[in-house]
């Protein structure tokens, strides 16, 4: 019997994508469908003995949180690494009981892996997979691989990966949600408040962030206020990475992504002082100098933004906006807000509004707990023309190709 591994491959629905659904949106029903192609690996028609065929959505997350310092990279802790299974493994096939292998010709194995809606949870492989990133550097990376395991005999097993992009659909700026003002207060030294208000919470790449802020003296304490000078008033938008977020010593790394100042040196009113400030989320080109888009490797949509809100098991990226009132006569004033970036601008947004009701409708005729899969095709070597599945026929006891 033949050792020889077969040749494997994992198609789609026909010109659909490997994704039925939108992950993160439950209504969605976020699934995988595709099937699994079995055919001889020497040759064209040596047949292939196969035992079992399973197949599963594996995610893989890495973490370096030194592989952007030249010196540090080589002297710190070395890259972290950790493999899950997401939602359950599918057994497509396993010979019947009393054979070491069925010899085929070709195998055709329909499937269907639900990707998990469930927030929470302990058990990991029910929470909602987060979204496929690489961080600049490799610092922090998930992905995720269809993994296809052929046992063929006893002895001999093959595993074979294909990469599958993720994207996650929970944090669009267009929902309802993130449409909702947020506001805050604080005091400084008991004589000026600080009152901010920010009327939506989701932001994407170019996407427009303005924040109305508001500087009050206390009226208890207004002999002491009115000496109060705003010097300047500084918007920022920073990013904050934790290494080990479940682990014993989460580590915590904050970029500044952006920033924008208003000079003020005014004496603090006694109606007190507003003002609304502003400024853009910066936006990564896909272009380069000649306008062509690369092609980005298969593991990784290309996102224009650098990184976006995610939290996964050895990391987490969250967003701040920073608003620091720099005043004279009192303590500074500083609040911390925290904001959620999503991979698309408010525009791409709203577009993907009208696919998701469409995709909450398709699967609300769907069954989680006995989908419908296609019938699998598998063609046995002692099946009568056998040979045709493969497009050859036998002609005076030589293989031939075959002609209708």
């Amino acid at each position: 019997m033949a050792t020889t591994p077969a040749s494997v491959r994992v198609s789609g629905p026909p010109n659909r994508s490997f994704l039925v659904g939108y992950p993160g949106i439950s209504a969605t029903l976020p699934r995988i469908e595709g099937k699994v192609e079995i055919r001889p690996g020497q040759g064209f028609s040596m047949p292939v003995p196969v035992s079992l065929v399973r197949i599963c959505l594996q995610k893989r997350e890495t973490i370096h949180p030194d592989a952007d310092s030249l010196t540090k990279r080589h002297l710190g802790a070395p890259r972290k690494e950790t493999t899950d299974v997401v939602g359950k493994e599918v057994l497509l096939f396993r010979c019947s009981s009393g054979k070491d292998a069925e010899n085929v010709y070709s195998m055709d194995l329909p499937f269907i892996i639900f990707i998990p809606f469930g927030r929470g949870g302990e058990e990991t492989n029910r929470r909602i997979p987060p979204a496929s990133l690489q961080l600049p550097s490799r610092i922090a990376e998930t992905y995720y691989e269809l993994v296809v395991t052929v046992q063929q005999g006893h002895s001999n097993q093959y595993r074979y990966s294909f990469p599958l992009p993720l994207l996650r659909y929970d944090t669009l700026s267009t929902f309802g949600m993130y449409n909702k003002p947020e506001t805050r207060q604080i005091t400084s030294d008991n004589l000026v408040h600080l009152a901010i208000n920010l009327p939506r919470w989701s932001y994407g790449p170019n996407d427009p962030i303005t924040v109305y802020i508001k500087i009050a003296p206390n009226l208890d304490w207004w002999n002491k206020a009115k000496k109060v000078t705003i010097d300047k008033i500084t918007l920022g938008i920073e990013e904050e990475i934790t290494f080990n977020p479940e682990g014993d010593e989460p580590t915590k790394k904050v970029n500044k992504l952006a920033k924008q100042v208003q000079v003020v040196k005014t004496k603090l009113p006694e109606a007190g002082y507003a003002t609304n400030i502003g400024l853009v989320f910066p936006a990564k080109d896909l272009r380069d100098s000649e306008g062509i888009i690369k092609r980005g490797r298969p593991a990784f949509p290309q996102y224009e933004v650098a990184s976006f809100t995610t939290s996964s098991t050895l990391y987490k990226i969250e967003f701040y906006l920073s608003i620091k009132v720099q005043v004279s006569g009192a303590r500074d004033l500083h609040i911390r807000q925290p904001i959620v970036i999503c991979p698309l601008d408010q525009q791409g947004c709203k577009e993907e509004m009208d696919a998701i009701e469409i995709a909450a409708r398709e699967a609300s005729h769907v069954d989680p707990n006995n989908p419908m899969v296609p019938a699998r095709s598998i063609v046995l070597a002692n099946d009568r023309d056998a040979l045709r599945a493969l497009g050859l026929c036998t002609v005076g006891g030589q293989k031939k190709p075959f002609i209708e």
